[in-house]
């Protein structure tokens, strides 16, 4: 548990920083000299330079353990966090951006694994996504208007500065107070046996299911560039101010869907099926701002993806029967980064001629006819969980 508090603690310190950037990445950029198309290559260089990243995080965290990876993700992204305050170039503020995606890449499946490795126990390794799902999400509800309210009163340098500060001091904390665990073999039985349970095989997860993460993870990459933009991506105060207030209310949505654990106790499919479907809708309504307010718009986004993202790392856990949780999630990385990169790129270059909020409504509903047929009950029967011994 002590274990799992600190990773809990890092993660906040981690995604607060990331989300904190959101509402004011743009307008730096813009204040920069950036145009629109470039700022979209810059949001998706960033998420394209996780790939290598993902790619070194799984076979190193399956071998060496995650410790080391996190502490080099957090203080590495801190020290870029600090170069980023000088910047005078759109072209330095991208090569920055393509080194901060490439060490923050670690930290995802490091945090991850190591997570999963606390249980043994499927329903308890749910929780404990649950709880990283919470952590991202408590960070994601405070920051972006953190970040939007820091520019506004004491401007981007000093702002970027103290997120990159925060950064480095977490990772010190956490070389000291991390230790790896071995990762244990899952158990899918809720009923105690006197028996000792078989060891499963490391399955082999089918490729479609990582066009879930990919999917969402594409659509999100779309929103996260739409939103600047719906004030006309100016630097000034007010827009950024209610950038921010956007991303909050679209954490928001999801923190609450994230506190409804017994959630946990139902499919890991149909939860993220069920999630994809709701995000779908919800880009539509957003493609017509006119028939649904955009914050309604956003809280029910919000909503649907806190039950989406727990739903998804429940699912390759299952799938891979616990084993190689480090390669599972990176490879879970990788996808989610081929998304973030074609997202805003897409986004950037149909912004003036089709609303990409539609074309985030059409990817998503397409991906509801690519995973495999289920095999089991979409809803099974909730299981008591035995007290721990």
């Amino acid at each position: 548990m002590k274990t799992a508090i600190w990773l809990y603690f890092f993660m906040f310190i981690a995604f607060f920083d990331l989300h904190a950037q959101y509402p004011i990445l743009t307008p730096y950029a813009i204040s920069l000299g950036a145009a629109p198309a470039f700022i979209g290559w810059m949001m998706g260089v960033y998420a394209l330079t996780h790939l290598p990243g993902n790619l070194l995080a799984g076979r190193g965290v399956d071998k060496h353990g995650s410790r080391r990876y996190l502490v080099f993700s957090l203080i590495t992204a801190g020290i870029i966090l600090l170069l980023q305050a000088y910047v005078s170039t759109p072209w330095q503020l991208l090569v920055l951006r393509s080194l901060s995606g490439f060490v923050l890449a670690f930290l995802s499946p490091a945090c991850l694994a190591l997570l999963a490795s606390l249980s043994s126990n499927s329903f308890r390794q749910g929780k404990l996504m649950a709880g990283h799902g919470v952590m991202h999400t408590l960070a994601s509800v405070l920051s972006p208007a953190a970040g939007a309210f820091l520019v506004a009163k004491a401007g981007f340098a000093l702002t970027f500065q103290s997120l990159g500060i925060v950064l480095i001091g977490a990772g010190v904390i956490a070389l000291f107070t991390i230790r790896n665990q071995s990762i244990p073999v899952l158990d899918q039985n809720t009923v105690p046996s006197s028996k000792p349970a078989a060891i499963p095989m490391a399955a082999k997860i089918p490729l479609r299911y990582f066009t879930l993460p990919l999917a969402v993870s594409l659509a999100q990459g779309i929103l996260f560039f739409e939103l600047p933009m719906h004030d006309g991506g100016t630097g000034g105060a007010g827009a950024i101010m209610h950038t921010g207030l956007y991303f909050s209310i679209l954490s928001l949505g999801a923190l609450v869907t994230l506190c409804m654990l017994f959630l946990n106790r139902y499919s890991p499919k149909a939860r993220a099926l069920l999630g994809v479907l709701g995000m779908a809708l919800c880009f539509f309504s957003l493609a017509k701002p006119a028939a649904v307010p955009m914050e309604v718009s956003l809280f029910a986004l919000g909503m649907c993806k806190g039950i989406v993202y727990p739903a998804i790392s429940s699912l390759f856990i299952e799938l891979s029967g616990g084993k190689r949780l480090g390669t599972v999630f990176s490879y879970q990385s990788i996808a989610m980064s081929l998304g973030s990169f074609i997202g805003p790129i897409l986004a950037g270059q149909l912004h003036l001629s089709l609303s990409p909020y539609f074309l985030a409504f059409i990817l998503l509903m397409l991906q509801l006819l690519t995973l495999p047929p289920r095999k089991k009950p979409l809803f099974p029967a909730a299981t008591e969980i035995p007290p721990a011994a």
